[in-house]
């Protein structure tokens, strides 16, 4: 144990060299373009929800009895006053469009994990959003012409096309991002989601009002061609890995598969389902993932409903706070990140405590503001301040169980991400269908608070199992030993450099993980 310890200290004084900022912009560049295409999947993802408000011809249809709860009743609920749009479609059969969707995404995420690592992860994220954006340009055409079945059917097969855009993200973040970096260039991307669905929501609805080709059209025209000029930039400019960018600095190409394998050499063993099955620490990040997913929900979809039914308060009447969550989830997302890769660097805390530390932020806080909102009364202000905050804090998820696949295993890093993923989605289905049944046509305050109660106890339960469970070791079933050893490493004695990467790991970064390169040195 000691001497692991002494090795660990003594290899950090022979780490692969760190590149200088002015030759390491190859992983920067990637970075920067996964955190695009992260921004214009939820762009696609959500246009539709502003779109469809002004598709719907609102007097055409017959209303059903909005319930609305009397113990708030001094406030006067504010009604959106927009023109109708060309469609009636009910309330029940919008919410089969906005969900079919969902499940074209859901049912792509596993398969798209076993294909990306078995041929690759670029081309199918590159042609999977090229697919996406080109048929965004038909959603008009579909609903005019196809009416529900055809608009329910271009959102499935763009939903299809979205669904290799997480796995296959964390895939390529595997391949490119030395561990010591993963928290902040992880978070980076992922904010993209958030970026992404600040700049749908006011824009889409600036293109309804005031788009061409009749308004709503315009929102899918206009992000389609966003959507299209991405995907052909990334599939032109971006590598599988740094071994295969013609154009890398040899420095930083070095650096990277140093960093990751040890060596520029790296075999590709097959997936070890049996062993991943059985692993506790991939089940952390699993109950972690559907922990979130279902708290997220509950907290971005439902208590925007409680404050419309109890607190007579729409925040869809005004773009700028409905966009405030998502700001300071993105703001705080990418602020933690810093904070979480300095803790690793400066080894004032292993990887495996650090991970914990920053997710118990991303998922206690939310848990405890779901708790704190169930008690605001009728402030409309606390709760959008409380719903502020908890979504912000929920940023910090991502430099917690959200990279934390990256570092049980860089090889099945993408593999793992799609079975969370999908199932982390499929527990978010999940919210609305618990609080409609537990509202039930009685939206009082005591029925939310069981809604909020429910969400914060999933939060803070799921987070707690990955204190207990989680890691931020690399797994033995990661197979370190296919790592490439080369030659010049027999000839070296004194510190074991035979030692397999991730052997020594006590859950710190890369730094503290003995490579093959530092024979080299």
């Amino acid at each position: 144990m000691s001497a692991s310890k002494e090795a660990i200290c003594s290899s950090s004084e022979k780490d692969p060299e760190k590149p200088q900022l002015g030759w390491a912009t190859t992983r920067y560049f990637v970075t920067f373009m996964l955190f695009l295409g992260m921004a214009n999947a939820y762009v696609m993802r959500t246009n539709m929800s502003v779109a469809i408000v002004a598709m719907v011809n609102h007097t055409a249809i017959q209303k059903g009895e909005e319930i609305l709860d009397d113990e708030c009743g001094d406030r006067e609920l504010e009604v959106d006053n927009g023109e109708d749009g060309e469609f009636a479609w009910s309330s029940s059969l919008q919410g089969y469009i906005l969900s079919s969707f969902f499940y074209g995404y859901v049912i792509t995420q596993i398969p798209f994990g076993i294909l990306a690592k078995k041929y690759g992860a670029l081309r199918f994220l590159g042609w999977g959003m090229l697919i996406n954006s080109v048929f965004a340009f038909l959603v008009p055409v579909a609903a005019r012409e196809g009416g529900v079945y055809g608009l329910c059917a271009v959102r499935f097969i763009q939903g299809l096309g979205e669904g290799p855009i997480v796995p296959c993200t964390h895939a390529l973040l595997a391949k490119w991002i030395p561990p010591n970096e993963r928290s902040r260039m992880g978070a980076a991307v992922y904010a993209g989601a958030q970026f992404g669905t600040i700049i749908s929501m006011p824009l889409s609805g600036l293109l309804a009002e005031y788009g061409f080709s009749g308004g709503w059209p315009s929102i899918f025209y206009v992000f389609g061609v966003v959507g299209t000029v991405w995907s052909i930039a990334f599939l032109i400019f971006v590598f599988e890995d740094p071994s295969a960018h013609p154009r890398i600095d040899e420095r930083e190409k070095r650096y990277i598969n140093d960093s990751l394998w040890g060596t520029d050499v790296v075999k590709s063993p097959p997936i070890p389902f049996k062993a991943i099955m059985k692993s506790l620490p991939f089940y952390a990040i699993l109950f972690a993932h559907m922990g979130h997913n279902y708290g997220y929900e509950t907290l971005m979809t439902e208590l925007p409903t409680y404050m419309k039914q109890v607190l007579r308060f729409s925040l869809k009447s005004n773009g700028l706070l409905s966009s405030l969550p998502y700001l300071a989830m993105w703001l705080f997302s990418m602020f933690i990140s810093v904070i979480a890769d300095w803790l690793i660097s400066s080894n004032r805390f292993s990887l495996t405590a650090t991970r914990k530390i920053i997710n118990s932020i991303g998922q206690y806080g939310p848990g405890l503001a779901l708790i704190a909102a169930s008690y605001t009364g009728c402030d409309r202000a606390l709760t959008l301040a409380i719903l502020t905050i908890g979504v912000g804090l929920n940023g910090g998820i991502y430099s917690g169980f959200k990279i934390n696949h990256l570092d049980l295993t860089p090889r099945f890093a993408g593999f793992l991400m799609a079975i969370t993923n999908c199932l982390a989605n499929l527990a978010g289905l999940l919210a609305p269908i618990a609080a409609g049944n537990l509202i039930n046509d009685k939206p009082t305050m005591g029925q939310w608070q069981i809604v909020f109660f429910i969400a914060a106890f999933v939060y803070i339960i799921c987070g707690t199992f990955y204190n207990i469970f989680g890691s931020g070791e690399r797994q033995f079933w990661d197979n370190p030993d296919n790592d490439e050893q080369k030659p010049s490493l027999e000839s070296n004695s004194g510190t074991n450099h035979e030692t397999p990467i991730g052997r020594l790991s006590n859950g710190n970064s890369a730094p503290l993980a003995i490579t093959a390169s530092e024979s080299r040195q």
